[in-house]
């Protein structure tokens, strides 16, 4: 999860590709910005096993989505997002409840309410990220993490309860 707007392609390529290689698959919100980063990374990686999802905004059809990227598009009926990312209307509540880990990387409303929304679900999630502030209204509960290291091993951890 992260920016529709601003792609933070360091960080979002380093997840992207160590995803990847890890035998997973990617479930993004489809669009540019971290979204595209992050996709692309996770396509061009050559030994990867996973699949590009996006789950994509509903009607009317959005600028920039399904990124080029996105290998299954789930297109929703679901139209709100940004500060009304909580809203029942939204898709941010597939993307939080279809994934088995969440990884916020910087970002704005969008990306605030799909972090809120893992908590509220009790999904995992952890925030990929420089400052706390770089997801507006960041839970206190959401860890955060400053190297590709520190998320590996939040996400092989969670992943690894989930397969036990």
């Amino acid at each position: 999860m992260g920016s529709g707007s601003d792609a933070h392609e360091e960080r979002a390529a380093q997840v992207g590709r160590w995803l990847a290689a890890a035998g997973v698959h990617l479930l993004t919100g489809g669009g540019d910005g971290v979204m595209s980063s992050v996709s692309r990374a996770f396509a061009e990686t050559r030994e990867r096993r996973g699949s590009v999802i996006g789950v994509l905004p509903g009607r009317p059809e959005r600028p920039g989505y399904p990124n080029p990227w996105v290998e299954i598009p789930i297109r929703t009926h679901l139209p709100t997002s940004g500060t009304e990312g909580m809203a029942a209307t939204s898709r941010n509540h597939i993307n939080v409840l279809s994934s088995d880990v969440i990884i916020a990387l910087p970002g704005s409303a969008g990306t605030s309410s799909e972090v809120r929304l893992a908590c509220a679900y009790g999904r995992p999630v952890v925030a990929f990220v420089a400052l706390r502030s770089e997801i507006p209204d960041l839970p206190v509960e959401v860890p955060v993490c400053h190297t590709l290291d520190c998320v590996k091993d939040f996400v092989s951890a969670h992943l690894k309860r989930k397969e036990a």
